[in-house]
């Protein structure tokens, strides 16, 4: 097992820091830097594994069903981050796409022993969580770690579409996933310390994940959030202005049709966009489950 380890891109030696302990603080930035350019080059590869995760995704959304990110320690966190930063950026509710750390909540902040070599417990935070015709995402750097194999192997028993992003390529997770998405960003500056650019590798994949998934399930319109939920003044202010922007109104016309569709951003926009009440709004909307481009259509064509 150890011997596995040290033999993993990831836990290699970068020959390019040897002596990062001599090097200046200019030298220490721009090296890490250079290290972190190679990112996108590498996440541009795995593009095609991507998009056939986002079109998992959206299956699963569009049958109201949910997706579940599961990692421990960088990884879990990148994945309870990107979940929790759905809500407000595209107002759906905290239990479309989920964010699970091996270790419980408490382990955001403190490493929890264990928790990450326990594959029992991934597959009882699978079992806990999820149901039926759910999507299962397993997040490794390593792509080895028991917890998140764990949680995939439970997802696989009871039937449900799985998906596996690791830093390491012919991963043990990528065998256990239905789609492998491998990002090997090769040694870290500081050995081993996945956090760099695995870490930032993994971060944008969830972004692209999350937000296409979004995109494609109409919670986006342009590149405007139509979906959001004004919880404080400044999100008011934003769908106000995303209103105004798509149907041309005047702050006041727009503020008012706001307020009348009870800070429906999406229902909003389609009351001055066809001239028609609230209600008939949102029951288009509720047609097609929220998708405001399905709905838009739909008026476009009576």
């Amino acid at each position: 097992m150890g011997r596995e380890l040290i033999d993993m891109l990831t836990e290699k030696r970068n020959e390019n820091s040897y002596h990062l302990h001599e090097q200046s603080t200019y030298e220490i930035l721009q090296l890490m830097n250079e290290q972190d350019k190679m990112v996108p080059d590498v996440v541009e590869k795995a593009l095609p594994q991507i998009e056939k995760a986002v079109e998992v995704m959206v299956a699963a959304l569009e049958r109201e069903n949910k997706v579940i990110y599961l990692g421990a320690g960088t990884s879990g966190r990148l994945g309870v981050l990107d979940a929790s930063e759905c809500p407000p950026t595209f107002g759906v509710t905290p239990d479309v796409i989920q964010g699970i750390i091996a270790g419980g909540d408490h382990a955001l902040r403190f490493a929890i022993e264990g928790a990450e070599d326990n594959e029992q417990l991934g597959g009882e935070d699978v079992e806990k969580n999820a149901k039926d015709g759910d999507v299962i995402v397993g997040i490794a750097s390593s792509g080895r770690t028991p917890y998140v194999l764990g949680a995939l192997k439970k997802a696989k028993a009871l039937g449900l579409q799985t998906i596996g992003i690791s830093c390491n390529q012919d991963a043990a997770l990528s065998q256990e996933a239905d789609i492998a998405i491998e990002l090997p960003v090769g040694p870290e500056v500081v050995t081993g310390s996945t956090r760099l650019k695995a870490g930032t590798a993994q971060k944008l994949v969830l972004n692209m994940l999350s937000t296409a998934t979004m995109v494609r399930t109409g919670k986006v319109y342009e590149n405007l959030m139509i979906n959001l939920q004004a919880k404080n003044k400044k999100l008011r202010h934003r769908a106000v202005s995303i209103i105004k922007e798509l149907t041309q109104a005047d702050d006041q016309k727009a503020a008012q049709a706001y307020d009348k569709a009870d800070g429906d951003t999406k229902a909003a926009i389609l009351t001055l966009m066809f001239d028609t009440d609230v209600e008939t709004a949102k029951t288009k909307l509720e047609k097609y489950q929220g998708n405001f481009v399905k709905a838009l259509g739909d008026l476009n064509n009576e």
